[in-house]
């Protein structure tokens, strides 16, 4: 009853930060976030399941779903993420990560993102097929976070992130936190539940020398110029609220197969709400196979009525051990995610569990 009640309480925490609006998805906003590379994921093993992980992910893949997840591996574990997004745009991410046990029951974690547009032809309004000058914008976000376990049962965490973006002579900043728990429980700790809040924080604004141009003195004094600052508008952070649920099936002599059937709920701010369920397959924690489905509630049937991720997800993942210890080893994951419009996104990672 004490864990319970301890898993109640934070989750009212979670759930009072969020807000009454991230639990009923407004189609009418969208557009009006930004600095959506938030909701891009980088890490393979849950872009198999179409991040529908808030239950379930551990380590370095939790900075980017659940930050309660941190700790949630046995040991430390440093990884590597790219994706080739919406093939064949020609728009990369890249991501490194490191989780770190501090102790029994703490567990510290950074990660890095960023994103890779290529070099982008410059136009004028005098020269719309390009000047013969090219330029790439820089997507970049850093978290920290830090998770900690209660009773084995309850972990909590909570990360900061710092999020910017340039382009040529503007750029903008801005900070945002994310925060969740997760309750295990079960007769082997089958049953997994887990809720998360991210990208809440400051709104961000475009500044630089490239919102500012050179006019006549309105005084008619023609022995200078003027230097005038426009100023952009202001934007938010992609908020959202995941809410999500597993549990792990044991099968065979040893408990050497599993079974993990998942289902998730995500509320987002700025867009409509979606509801996906999955279901990932495990031989020894060696090889494992996932593929999940992910609907876009209140979405039209046209093409141009859906979001970028609906429909299916797959994804599959070796782990070669090093050592006695069958956690210890080099992980590879490969995920393939359906996408509108274009032909998916693919995501590799390679990860050290140490």
């Amino acid at each position: 009853m004490k864990k319970l009640i301890q898993s109640l309480f934070y989750t009212s925490i979670i759930l009072m930060f969020s807000g009454v609006t991230l639990f009923a998805g407004n189609p009418d906003r969208q557009g009006e976030a930004g600095a959506t590379e938030l909701l891009m994921n980088p890490w393979a093993r849950s872009a198999g399941l179409h991040s529908m992980t808030a239950s379930m992910v551990g380590g370095v893949e939790a900075m980017r779903i659940n930050p309660a997840g941190i700790g949630r591996i046995p040991g430390s574990q440093a990884m590597f993420g790219h994706a080739s997004y919406l093939h064949p745009a020609d728009i990369n991410m890249n991501a490194l990560g490191l989780s770190l046990q501090m102790g029994d029951q703490g567990a510290l974690g950074i990660s890095l993102m960023t994103v890779d547009f290529g070099d982008l032809d410059v136009t004028t309004t005098n020269q719309p097929e390009g000047t013969g000058a090219t330029f790439s914008p820089t997507y970049f976000n850093i978290g920290l976070g830090y998770s900690h376990m209660f009773d084995n049962n309850i972990s909590v965490g909570f990360l900061v992130r710092g999020v910017n973006q340039s382009i040529t002579d503007v750029s903008a900043f801005g900070i945002g936190f994310d925060a969740g728990i997760q309750y295990v429980t079960g007769p082997q700790d089958n049953f997994k539940f887990g809720i998360a809040l991210r990208n809440v924080g400051s709104p961000m604004q475009f500044r630089g020398e490239g919102l500012s141009f050179r006019a006549p003195n309105p005084e008619d004094d023609f022995s200078f110029e003027l230097r005038f600052n426009q100023r952009s508008a202001t934007y938010e952070l992609p908020s959202l609220l995941h809410i999500g649920v597993s549990y792990d099936l044991l099968l065979g002599f040893g408990d050497r197969h599993r079974i993990t059937p998942v289902a998730n709920f995500t509320a987002h701010s700025f867009s409509r709400d979606d509801l996906g369920a999955g279901i990932e397959y495990s031989f020894a924690e060696m090889i494992m196979i996932r593929g999940g489905y992910k609907y876009e509630m209140g979405a039209g049937s046209a093409l141009e009525d859906k979001g970028v991720y609906t429909g299916i997800a797959a994804g599959v993942s070796f782990l070669l051990n090093w050592g006695e210890d069958e956690s210890t080893g080099l992980v590879i994951d490969y995920a393939f995610r359906d996408s509108n419009p274009f032909n998916g996104t693919h995501n590799i990672s390679v990860g050290f569990n140490f």
